[in-house]
């Protein structure tokens, strides 16, 4: 059996949910033609965990329960760094803060200065961790994804506005959520995904049981954080 050596990196994706009492939809971008993972397809924000994350000051961390899952079949606590991650990647490929209004101590890291200059500080109060999975082997590149489902409401600003936003993804836009898996090139993971958070739309609480597809390279499983299997109509 041929082992796969792909390094599997840390990485933190969000999906916004807006107006999800009445008309949810969740904020997409279609990622480039030439990009080595996932070229073309409509994603969520998200990306690798930088080392300088788990050093990011947050004015307030993800809820206890979060936190709770985030550490579970985890080699060490991740929590501070993929809730950082996750709001830096929001900022870098939305140009959305996900914070409140406050000054840094110090210089902000390279990547935070812009975020730092409207004059916010990261949360991640409003970040709750809905799902994990890791890519399949023989990826180009294989990622071990935590998603944040967080309510649009808890963004600072405009929903609209993608002004700053970086190039990486295009199209940026708000989905609707009945519609994104009929409609949109979307990878199979985001739309297991997705599924779990149509069941979660009209629920504010954070889960205390979270999804997590675990691929390696002996066997893929679906299981779920908090020591139970998944039923059947799960």
């Amino acid at each position: 059996m041929t082992i796969d050596k792909t390094a599997i990196r840390n990485a933190a994706t969000v999906i916004a949910l807006r107006d999800r009492e009445n008309d949810p939809h969740v904020l997409m971008g279609q990622r480039g033609a030439k990009a080595a993972f996932m070229p073309s397809k409509f994603v969520f924000p998200g990306g690798a965990v930088d080392a300088a994350d788990a050093n990011v000051p947050l004015a307030t961390p993800v809820p206890s329960v979060c936190a709770e899952r985030l550490r579970e079949d985890s080699a060490e606590d991740l929590g501070h760094a993929l809730a950082a991650a996750a709001i830096r990647e929001l900022w870098e490929e939305t140009g959305l803060i996900l914070g409140q209004p406050g000054t840094w101590d110090g210089t902000p890291p390279d990547d935070w200065q812009g975020f730092a200059a409207r004059g916010h500080v990261p949360s991640a109060k409003a970040l709750q961790f809905v799902f994990r999975a890791i890519t399949p082997p023989g990826r180009p590149r294989r990622f071990d994804a935590r998603f944040f489902l967080i309510d649009a409401d808890e963004i600072a600003g405009d929903l609209d506005d993608f002004s700053a936003a970086s190039d990486e993804l295009s199209h940026l836009q708000w989905v609707p959520l009945a519609k994104a898996r009929e409609e949109y090139d979307l990878p199979f993971i985001t739309e297991v995904v997705l599924a779990e958070v149509a069941t979660r739309a009209h629920d504010p609480a954070p889960p205390t049981s979270v999804p997590f597809f675990r691929n390696d390279d002996e066997a893929s499983l679906f299981i779920r954080l908090r020591g139970y299997a998944p039923r059947s109509d799960e």
